[in-house]
C-alpha cells in the first residue's frame, strides 16, 4: 500500500463541534454594561471554553413591530429579515438586559417579537440570561424573560442566575462599560459552561469535557 493509500484510510478524529451563541444585548447605550458582559462572554469563550462561540447580534437597526411592514408574501423589512436569519441559524442563546421599570427593556422585548413572528425562529433551543443594572441587578426582568420565553417555546438554563449590580462597589465595569470585576467574570464561565452543556444535551450530543465541572 503506498503512503498515499494509507493515508486515505486512516481514520481522523471527528472535527470538534462548535456551538453558535446569538448573544444580544439589551441596551443600546454606547458603554451599555450589559454589552459588555457579551464582551466578556465572548472573551471567556475564546481563552477557556472550547466549541462555543458567541455571536454578538446587534438589534439597533430593527424598527418596531409593526406587522403592517410584513409583506403579503411572508417577506419582513430586510434589517429583521437578517435578525431573524442569524436567529434561526443559532444553537442556543444568550441575554443580557438591563432591568425597566421592573421588566425587560424595550429594544429586547422587541427583537423577541420580531423572531417570533411566524414562523417561529426562537422554539426548542436553550437560553441563558444575564443582567447588569442598578437595584437588585436585573432579577425581575430576568424572570419576565423567562415568561415571555415559555410562550417562544425557549428552554433556559436555571442555575447559576448572574444579577449584576452595576452601580455597587467595587466597580464591575469601566467607564468604557468593559466588564472588570473577575468575582463577576468567574460566574460569567459558569454560567456558560452551563448553557453549552445544556444545549448539547437539547441536541442529543454528549457533553463538553469542559461543560462537566
Amino acid at each position: 500500500m503506498s503512503l498515499m493509500e494509507e493515508s486515505s484510510t486512516t481514520a481522523h478524529p471527528p472535527a470538534k463541534t462548535v456551538m453558535r451563541v446569538a448573544a444580544i444585548s439589551g441596551s443600546l447605550r454606547r458603554a451599555s454594561a450589559n454589552t459588555g458582559l457579551i464582551r466578556a462572554a465572548a472573551e471567556i469563550c475564546r481563552e477557556s471554553i472550547p466549541g462555543l462561540h458567541i455571536d454578538h447580534v446587534d438589534i439597533s437597526d430593527l424598527p418596531l413591530l409593526n406587522t403592517d411592514l410584513e409583506a403579503a408574501d411572508g417577506a419582513f423589512p430586510p434589517a429583521v429579515e437578517a435578525f431573524r436569519d442569524r436567529v434561526r441559524s443559532a444553537d442556543c442563546f444568550l441575554f443580557a438586559s438591563p432591568e425597566y421599570n421592573y421588566s425587560i427593556s424595550g429594544p429586547l422585548k422587541n427583537a423577541l417579537d420580531w423572531a417570533s413572528r411566524p414562523p417561529n425562529r426562537w422554539a426548542d433551543r436553550a437560553a441563558a440570561i444575564l443582567s447588569a443594572s442598578g437595584g437588585s441587578g436585573g432579577n425581575r426582568s430576568q424572570y419576565h424573560i423567562r415568561q415571555v420565553g415559555v410562550a417562544l417555546g425557549i428552554h433556559f438554563v436555571v442555575k447559576p442566575e448572574v444579577f449584576t449590580k452595576a452601580h455597587q462597589l467595587p466597580r464591575k465595569f469601566d467607564d468604557d462599560g468593559n466588564l472588570i470585576d473577575p468575582e463577576t467574570k468567574e460566574q460569567l464561565r459558569k454560567l456558560l459552561l452551563a448553557l453549552q452543556a445544556f444545549a448539547l444535551k437539547l441536541q442529543g450530543k454528549p457533553a463538553a469535557a469542559d461543560s462537566a465541572e
